[in-house]
């Protein structure tokens, strides 16, 4: 689904769209009636206003989609939340209550954390960027609850922050699964289905690594890019798969979107993927060869356990939360027996540079891939970041470009994306 370049650059861009940076659906849906805990009906909840126990915490949460979904966006934020409280010690069918298929709709998002703040939770999580206005106004209102908000760019010093993570580099990972699967098929054509594309820098940093990933084994790769300009429409999903495949002749696609439907036509049309939020192996076991994925349980642990220790001082142990491969929050999912035999080793040496901090994607040095399995290699090359229109964003050898660019203000396409519609 959940970009500055800088505080008041980024409020501008993301409050004039009032869209999700996050992979987050945009398609409105029902609130439900009431809280529910996980794996309840919300006929079944009788939520309390009791404290909770010393050590313990009730623990609140917001999605876009629905707690039961298996795959995408929602069902990877719902792993990591129940994950990370069963880590802590908390049971999420007591602990953990649920407002599910919240539309990004001021008034409804406001609704929902009423019920959770009546249901005496003590740390209430919003999955999807659309609720940033609500979650701040509602921090405000209720200053003894802690208020925690996936892919946004708000907060105070008090009891709001924001959280995300370097998908970018597990998207580079990705690429490069692709680019060995191209090479195999002798088809340099690789799709990738995005909900967005240079509107956002999420969703363009996002393509960009993973162009360059299938690039550092392929260098003639071509990626091709199909925006379906919203988040959570599955037709319009594989409507543009369908097309990377049939006109474009794409032998491998790759997603920025909320379902695995990319992942499906992939697996119906004889081609290959690359999902994104949850591994999507199971949806499409004859495509799908890895996923770039969030571990949200990483953060979400943190969070909660701040919140349990002493609440007070959530924004200075916590604060705005912003890590990658090295923290454990990010990575490619299981590589599936699809993946050419030469994949594992050299995401392994790409993956072992970024937790090193000794490279970065989006830098004056690219990497480049060759040899057998067995005997995989990569070469370091000083090498400019140019755009696919030849404008130099980074000269040969230099330093990655700056957070604030690859959350906030990238807005071009690298060299090898062109966007098809």
């Amino acid at each position: 689904m959940r970009k500055l370049v800088s505080l008041v650059l980024t409020a501008a861009f993301a409050v004039s769209s009032c869209l999700s940076l996050a992979g987050c659906s945009s398609k409105p849906a029902e609130t439900t009636a009431a809280t529910t805990k996980a794996g309840e009906t919300a006929q079944e909840s009788k939520g309390t206003d009791a404290a909770p126990a010393t050590g313990s915490i009730k623990v609140g949460a917001i999605y876009i989609n629905s707690q039961n979904d298996t795959a995408g966006y929602t069902f990877a934020h719902h792993k990591g939340i129940t994950e990370g409280m069963k880590q802590l010690g908390l049971d999420p069918s007591k602990d953990l209550y649920i407002v599910d298929n919240v539309p990004e709709d001021d008034e409804k998002v406001k609704q929902a954390i009423d019920q959770l703040a009546g249901d005496g939770c003590n740390i209430i999580f919003g999955i999807s960027f659309g609720y940033i206005n609500a979650m701040e106004e509602k921090a405000a209102e209720y200053p003894d609850i802690i208020f925690s908000h996936a892919t946004g760019y708000k907060s105070n010093d008090k009891n709001f922050n924001n959280y995300f993570g370097r998908i970018y580099q597990a998207r580079y990972l990705s690429g490069i699964a692709a680019g060995y699967k191209s090479l195999a098929l002798k088809n340099d054509n690789i799709g990738y289905v995005s909900a967005w594309g240079v509107e956002y820098a999420e969703t363009c940093s996002g393509i960009n690594a993973f162009a360059m990933g299938a690039r550092a084994v392929n260098p003639n790769a071509k990626i091709h890019v199909y925006e379906i300009s919203t988040w959570g429409d599955q037709e319009k999903e594989r409507q543009a798969a369908q097309v990377l495949i049939d006109t474009y002749k794409c032998c491998v696609i790759g997603q920025h979107c909320d379902s695995a439907q990319p992942q499906i036509v992939a697996n119906e049309k004889g081609v290959f993927g690359c999902g994104y939020n949850s591994d999507m192996t199971k949806e499409a076991p004859k495509a799908h060869l890895t996923a770039a994925v969030w571990n949200w349980s990483a953060y979400y642990a943190t969070a909660m356990k701040a919140a349990m220790t002493d609440k007070g001082s959530f924004m200075q142990s916590v604060g705005n939360y912003y890590q990658g491969l090295a923290a454990g929050l990010v990575d490619v999912s299981a590589l599936s027996e699809n993946c050419e035999p030469e994949t594992a080793e050299a995401i392994k040496i790409a993956k072992d540079l970024m937790v090193s901090g000794k490279w970065d994607v989006f830098s004056g040095v690219k990497l480049f891939f060759s040899g057998k399995a067995g005997a995989v290699t990569a070469e370091q090359k000083n090498d400019a970041l140019k755009t696919n229109k030849g404008e130099e964003k980074v000269a040969a050898g230099g330093a990655s470009v700056g957070d604030d660019v690859i959350q906030g203000s990238m807005n071009y396409y690298v060299d090898g994306v062109t966007q098809v519609n």
